[in-house]
């Protein structure tokens, strides 16, 4: 039997992980190729020196409650370079002032009012304690926008102050613009299984209290990752574009080659994947247009140790403060500080805004400036700072998003896979159980 041959399209770490599953499954003489026109493999994970140490400018951390990750790492023995939070907890900008972030919440719905007691005002506070006793209209299976659902049973501030703060987080969306179930699949989940109120649903979906860490995060940042994952999957790395699809599988990449694979993983923004699979795969092209994606900028500082910031990991912002930033990660206090300066970031961007592609990078830095002057009182004299745009790389996952990813799927020919963040999940763990099911199933038919 001749060697399989497998293309990989897209080198961030859904293809980089497939790739990687794929050799491990198909063996050393299989020839895996992989195109990616970027001057670098990792995609959104993009590990820079700011200060003189590493540091992500893309996605950050990953949830360790999730297995994919802890697993994955421990595969390629990298356990031991996984880092956990000091246990310092982000605080939330609302009104001018800083407040703890919510207890007892899912995605900042409230469990019960004392959850969000001091961030919204009395009425709103006497509005959550009665909620048990107004009747809850809820079809089994529906996936409302967070916004629509929870600004009913408990007033906009609740959205404002406390939900929206974490979407923006996680999506460079809002509670307007995701759905439940993408946001909250528990909460859902506890609806449709009879949950009499939206309190007593974020009640039972409530994870338990380990009592660990909830976030970890990579000595040397992702790159560590990157690089092992090259490493394993041995890959030829072609840095061109694929332009153009055709059954077989032939692909016609920007430089005018054709190329030729058994199967083939597309692993693309939904963007890209529905140009390119417009004439092979119709209906999953028409599914993936219908994912819209929002771009984001981050602002990397190195400040001086001695720096007076107060002793918790970042701050969320509220919707309709006069902020710029949409979120503060402080990096030294959240991940242990190191040397003689404190690492700290800046997220700018939200959904239907063209902040990250139209705003110069000096612009942006003395927005994020500004900002820690006047969130924390201090007046930051940067020693280092590094500016990183992603462009339309938030999937938003709007109502309905988990039947529309079905309908995509469904439509894809044989030997086709597809994997990214704007399927499973937008985060780390997610994209790489995405990217390893779409491995899985292409050797499945590959060996038939």
């Amino acid at each position: 039997m001749r060697p399989r041959s497998y293309c990989v399209v897209g080198g961030g770490i859904s293809g980089l992980t497939a790739a990687y599953r794929l050799r491990a499954a198909a063996g050393e003489d299989a020839t895996i190729t992989l195109f990616e026109p970027a001057d670098r493999l990792g995609g959104i994970l993009r590990t820079e020196r700011v200060g003189g140490r590493p540091m992500d400018l893309g996605a950050e951390a990953f949830v360790l409650r999730r297995p994919e990750m802890p697993a994955l790492l421990a595969e390629l023995g990298l356990s031991g370079r996984r880092l956990s939070t000091t246990g310092a907890r982000p605080l939330i900008y609302s009104r001018g002032d800083l407040h703890p972030l919510p207890a007892g919440t899912v995605v900042g719905i409230p469990s019960s009012a004392a959850s969000v007691a001091g961030l919204v005002d009395e009425a709103t506070v006497a509005r959550i304690d009665a909620e048990p006793a107004r009747p809850l209209e809820w079809r089994p299976g529906g996936d409302p926008a967070v916004a629509e659902l929870v600004g009913d049973r408990f007033g906009e501030q609740v959205v404002a102050r406390s939900v929206d703060p974490l979407l923006s987080g996680v999506y460079a969306g809002s509670a307007a613009t995701i759905g439940l179930r993408a946001a909250a699949p528990g909460v859902a989940a506890a609806l449709d299984g009879g949950a009499a109120s939206l309190t007593d649903a974020v009640r039972r979906a409530l994870p338990p209290n380990a009592g660990g860490p909830v976030f970890g995060a990579l000595d040397g940042g992702y790159q560590t990752l990157i690089d092992e994952l090259v490493e394993r999957g041995r890959v030829r790395w072609v840095r061109a574009a694929v332009e153009r699809l055709e059954p077989g599988w032939e692909l016609h990449d920007d430089t005018g080659a054709r190329w030729h694979a058994d199967a083939v993983v597309l692993a693309v923004p939904a963007p890209r994947l529905a140009r390119l699979v417009r004439e092979v795969a119709p209906r999953s092209s028409a599914a993936a247009g219908r994912i819209a994606s929002a771009s984001s900028a981050v602002v990397a500082l190195a400040v001086p140790a001695g720096t007076p910031f107060p002793q918790c990991s970042g701050v969320l912002v509220a919707t309709g403060e006069p902020l710029r930033a949409k979120a503060i990660t402080l990096s030294s206090r959240k991940w242990g500080s190191r040397g003689d300066t404190q690492q700290l970031r800046l997220s700018f961007g939200r959904f239907g805004d063209d902040v990250a592609k139209s705003t110069s990078d000096d612009e942006l830095l003395a927005w994020a400036l500004g900002d820690l002057a006047t969130v924390f009182g201090v007046a930051v004299g940067p020693v280092d700072a590094r500016v990183q745009r992603w462009i339309d790389a938030m999937p938003q996952y709007g109502p309905g998003h988990a039947d529309l990813v079905a309908e995509l799927r469904a439509g894809l020919p044989p030997a086709l896979a597809v994997a990214g963040s704007y399927l499973d999940g937008i985060g780390v763990p997610a994209c790489v159980g995405a990217a390893g099911r779409a491995a899985e199933a292409l050797n499945a038919e590959v060996a038939r």
